[in-house]
């Protein structure tokens, strides 16, 4: 039986609640060969729950990670995450200190883990295994010049220009591992529709649709020469720690630099509440093969979306975009971070089976 490929009508940004033996070795201190013990063998009951549920897409819930980006970004060269003792991300009831520092030149090197990461689910899987990694613009927007001390980043041409190059190969890393599904989170399109965050953005002296149209261009200098097989997904939304978020605002700014600036094949896009604006900037996706999977269905909270109201969404989004350039996924990952929304698992599982019954209903299947 062959593996079923992407697009889907159904599929899920990939974080999922880590499994209580992980959450507990990790608290406790557990490190190296006696936690990768522990994830070997709790990720495949992840990756099975996902194919039970009916997904034709598994990920492994991002298990080995303590954030979505930090550890990614943590295993490039030129690269360390380092503590400040100070809040450096914004959410509200929340310190978290963490922060990007680089100090020579960026590189993507053979030996990333993450490359085994993706080569476990896929050993472990009938359908189609994907790998979700922060976009090129998660280094940027977390690397903030007062932690930057490589010289020659002081130009930001020169600074995107190696972020770029650092994706490109990244992107060639994975496909060589196998990898033929591979999402970027690029979030902060969204956040430079708050305009708390393009303020805080211009107090730096970066002009914030500056950085919209500059993101597009890293983005698509690294997956520009990847191989035809090999289908890239875009993860957009406005922070998600413990069911928190940071920012608010449409996608008006950023639409047409994603839509039609990008060869982005698949557009994860958190729509669950008032906070990501109207639906208006779909109707700048271009008619052909893309696709966007609105998030009608959140992950910030355990109640479920009723079926009714979510057809009506997607009766509203056909007006601007074909209904057959859509699909449906949760608005983000149920665990950004290693601590996990407020929602438990059978929440979770039930959002899940919720996202293909949707798929099923509107479409007539999963993998349509």
């Amino acid at each position: 039986m062959s593996t079923p490929t992407p697009p889907f009508r159904a599929d899920h940004v990939g974080s999922l609640l880590r499994p209580a033996p992980i959450a507990q070795a990790r608290k406790a201190g557990t490190k190296g060969a006696d936690l990768k013990e522990i994830e070997d063998r709790e990720i495949p009951a992840l990756i099975a729950m996902q194919e039970e549920v009916g997904l034709k897409c598994v990920t492994d819930g991002e298990a080995r990670r303590a954030f979505w980006h930090y550890d990614f970004m943590d295993g490039l060269t030129g690269l360390d995450i380092i503590e400040t003792g100070s809040d450096a991300l914004g959410f509200k009831g929340a310190t978290i200190s963490k922060v990007p520092q680089i100090d020579r030149a960026l590189d993507f090197p053979a030996d990333h883990p993450m490359l085994d990461h993706f080569r476990f689910v896929a050993e472990h899987t009938k359908v189609c295994p994907k790998i979700s990694i922060p976009g090129p613009s998660a280094v940027h927007f977390r690397a903030t010049p007062d932690h930057i001390s490589h010289a020659p980043y002081s130009d930001q041409d020169v600074f995107m220009g190696d972020i770029a190059a650092t994706y490109k190969k990244a992107v060639q890393a994975f496909y060589d591992a196998g990898c033929r599904y591979l999402q970027l989170d690029d979030i902060f399109f969204a956040y430079l529709g708050d305009e708390k965050q393009r303020a805080i953005r211009a107090e730096m002296g970066q002009d914030p649709d500056w950085l919209i149209d500059r993101y597009a261009w890293m983005l698509e200098e690294a997956i520009k020469d990847r191989p035809e097989d090999m289908v890239i997904g875009m993860h957009m939304c406005r922070g998600n720690f413990q069911s928190t978020f940071v920012a608010t605002g449409g996608y008006d700014a950023a639409a047409d630099a994603i839509f039609n600036r990008t060869s982005v094949d698949i557009y994860f896009m958190e729509y669950d509440t008032d906070r990501a604006g109207g639906l208006e900037p779909l109707g700048l996706l271009p008619k052909g093969t893309k696709r966007v999977l609105p998030g009608f269905i959140t992950t910030k909270t355990p109640q479920l979306e009723d079926m009714d109201a979510l057809r009506r969404q997607f009766d509203a989004a056909s007006k601007f975009v074909d209904m057959d350039q859509l699909g449906i996924a949760p608005q983000c990952g149920f665990a950004s971070t290693e601590e996990g929304n407020k929602v438990t698992e059978d929440d979770q599982r039930r959002k899940l089976d919720l996202v293909v019954a949707t798929a099923e209903a509107i479409w007539g299947g999963v993998a349509k």
